[in-house]
């Protein structure tokens, strides 16, 4: 079924809202993050829901159908191929991509993007480390925490990095907190929640808490 480009933004939109419970999403969390009118999700949600792509409750928001949800994925996976290909094969910065890769996103061949997944030797990660859905949909599940929950004297390896802010991306590049880097965990402060970390051979860098709790790392 044919979507246009603000219909697939809502059903990405929405697919993120829902996070991994996959529960239900409120018209007024869609307005905030679509920035736009609630009135004006309303009337969206209407002919999402005539297409099948969304099941609405009264006063409870909206949930992805199957339909919905596997078309979200597909959404999802052309914009962090094309991140893969703009920073891997052009050279962009990963805090100038995203803008880009939204454009990019709505182009439909499939086609293009199995060739596309072939020439980037099929990558499992996007160079934030959101994962990228394959051509079916399944998604490379992975056991992460907020570096805000690490304790003093661990050690991580930085997986992923939530948000995209170009502001926030350009800090984290300069101090080399990106993924693949590996950081220690040297001091937690109860007062603000913020965190003192050491990455790899380093000076002592320290985060708040905004900060620590928008990067992902593993053991």
């Amino acid at each position: 079924m044919n979507t246009s480009f603000t219909e697939e933004n809502y059903l990405k939109t929405i697919f993120k809202l829902a996070g991994d419970t996959g529960g239900n999403v409120t018209t007024n969390a869609i307005a905030d993050a679509l920035q736009t009118k609630a009135s004006s999700v309303t009337d969206m949600i209407k002919k999402l829901c005539d297409k099948k792509f969304l099941h609405h409750t009264p006063y409870q928001g909206v949930k992805l159908s199957s339909v919905g949800q596997n078309k979200a994925l597909q959404i999802i996976r052309k914009h962090r191929l094309w991140e893969v290909f703009l920073v891997d094969r052009l050279g962009l910065g990963w805090d100038e991509v995203h803008d880009i890769a939204e454009q990019l996103e709505h182009t439909s061949s499939e086609r293009l993007y199995s060739h596309l997944d072939r020439y980037l030797n099929f990558p499992k990660f996007d160079p934030h480390g959101d994962p990228i859905p394959d051509q079916e949909g399944h998604i490379e599940e992975q056991e992460l925490k907020s570096l805000s929950e690490g304790l003093p004297g661990e050690q991580f390896e930085v997986s992923r990095i939530m948000v995209h802010l170009p502001e926030f991306l350009q800090y984290l590049q300069d101090i080399q907190l990106v993924p693949g880097t590996r950081v220690s965990v040297l001091r937690k402060y109860e007062f603000d929640g913020s965190v003192s970390v050491k990455v790899d051979a380093g000076p002592e860098i320290m985060l708040s808490r905004q900060a620590a709790s928008s990067i992902f790392v593993k053991l």
